[in-house]
């Protein structure tokens, strides 16, 4: 139910409360039958017991069954204004009623989310923002398979909390490679996916925001006549950034998986259309945004999409699997600068760090899970022996096994060995006898960013702070 809703029927039961105030009996004495006359009893029963009316409770609830949060708590008597969540008075308290708080919220203006970064909202769009909720930031990733959500609100210094996700595949690059062009029902299936982060978007006040769209929309030929779709049916407006971008936003959403003592990291991100890799040097003195220590980066045209449509992603023999990760290691060769860490890559305190679907995927089944969770696979350590024993054990499966594995499933079990032939070429430039998994990336990063630049972190009393997680 919408808030609206709510609130119209909290202004309803407020309209006939006060209706049974100002009716009086006609005579001396009431007329038992009369039911004005039964509710006013009951209404004094209620007041010398210390109870409030019968209407207020069932609205209340519907109001927090909305929000998501616990509703303020009942002022004390003979208070005029009531005090709001973090110690503020809120809006209703100026209303002539306190007994009626719904109605009072109902005579509000509609607030609208503050944007950045070109965010628009549908008209129709999903529910207003809350009043108390705290101004959050926003980041959405469009990209040739995903389509994902991030809401979160500033905690620590360079940390946040999230406050609302979506994630959904959406294989946008469906056919990209053969036709060049983004395909009909691809289309349709990322609208559907974007009017529900439109809807989640609406819904909250958000202070900041980027919208990205990458490799699908930066390559097909219709890439901006989609995202002009994208801006008419969810006015959501996305911006197409570009492979340099891409690789340091996943640098800068990885930033507290490099841990104090490690002197250099390649961090790759295995999309759907394109792989972004990047060589970090942190052999000096460390800067806050880790994506300063970049000494080189690279993008491959490739993705788990891309090359599982050329050479096939359910029938996957060993042969074919090694004709994958020579095509890519060919890409790799032509990359001037892979050797520019030097000795540092050769050391004890080097390693790999994963941000894709590949290397999540790989974890899980790494760790056997029954079903998959984040919190056991984001900071994983994996040996080289357990890449190895993983990447082995999906080539010796066939498609139908794959699919059955609860953390590859029928969306990721044709392209799950695309990404594995990706991770073997990168593995083969830079051996690495540690490979850490990070369950972020892109949508990180923005945040990050868009805290920092915007400084969320260095306000006093910032109430993000104090926020309720929902």
């Amino acid at each position: 139910m919408h808030g609206s809703e709510v609130a119209s029927r909290a202004s309803k039961a407020g309209m006939s409360q006060d209706a049974g105030r100002s009716a009086k009996p006609a005579g001396p004495a009431a007329v038992p039958a009369d039911p004005s006359s039964k509710r006013r009893r009951r209404r004094k029963r209620g007041r010398k017991g210390g109870g409030e009316l019968s209407a207020r409770p069932p609205v209340e609830a519907k109001a927090r069954s909305v929000s998501g949060a616990e509703a303020p708590p009942k002022p004390p008597a003979g208070r005029k204004r009531r005090r709001g969540k973090h110690g503020k008075s809120s809006a209703a308290s100026s209303a002539p009623n306190p007994a009626t708080p719904a109605k009072a919220a109902a005579a509000q203006p509609a607030q609208r989310p503050t944007t950045a970064s070109q965010v628009r909202l549908a008209p129709t769009a999903g529910v207003r923002p809350r009043p108390h909720d705290v101004p959050a930031y926003a980041a959405l990733d469009l990209g040739t398979n995903n389509c994902r959500l991030l809401v979160a609100v500033p905690t620590r210094s360079g940390q946040f909390r999230v406050i609302d996700a979506f994630s959904r595949i959406v294989r946008l690059g469906e056919g990209l490679t053969a036709t060049g062009r983004l395909g009909e029902a691809a289309m349709n299936r990322a609208v559907e996916a974007l009017k529900v982060c439109a809807d989640k978007l609406a819904a909250r006040q958000i202070r900041r925001a980027r919208l990205i769209a990458t490799e699908a929309c930066r390559s097909a030929e219709n890439g901006a006549e989609f995202l002009e779709r994208v801006r008419r049916e969810t006015g959501l407006e996305l911006e197409i950034i570009d492979r340099e971008t891409e690789a340091r936003l996943a640098v800068s959403g990885c930033g507290s998986l490099v841990e104090r003592g490690t002197k250099a990291v390649v961090l790759f991100d295995i999309g759907g259309g394109s792989s972004e890799i990047a060589l970090v040097d942190v052999s000096g003195d460390r800067r806050p945004r880790l994506a300063r220590h970049i000494v080189a980066w690279t993008s491959l045209p490739v993705g788990v999409v891309s090359l599982a449509e050329r050479f096939g992603g359910q029938t996957v023999t060993p042969a074919i699997f090694d004709a994958m990760v020579a095509d890519v290691a060919g890409m790799l060769d032509r990359f001037a600068d892979r050797g520019k860490l030097g000795d540092l890559a050769a050391g004890p305190d080097f390693h790999l760090l994963g941000t894709s679907g590949t290397v999540t995927t790989l974890a899980g089944v790494h760790l056997g899970l029954e079903r998959y969770d984040r919190r056991r696979v984001d900071g994983l350590w994996l040996e080289k022996e357990n890449v190895d024993a993983m990447i082995a054990k999906l080539v010796s499966w066939d498609f139908a096994q794959r699919v059955a594995n609860p953390c590859i499933g029928p969306d990721r079990a044709d392209l799950v060995l695309a990404g594995c032939a990706i991770l073997e070429a990168i593995r083969q430039v830079w051996p690495s006898q540690r490979l850490r998994v990070a369950d972020r990336g892109l949508r990180e990063g923005i945040l990050s960013e868009l805290m920092g630049d915007d400084g969320a972190w260095r306000r006093p009393n910032n109430p993000a702070n104090t926020a309720v997680a929902r």
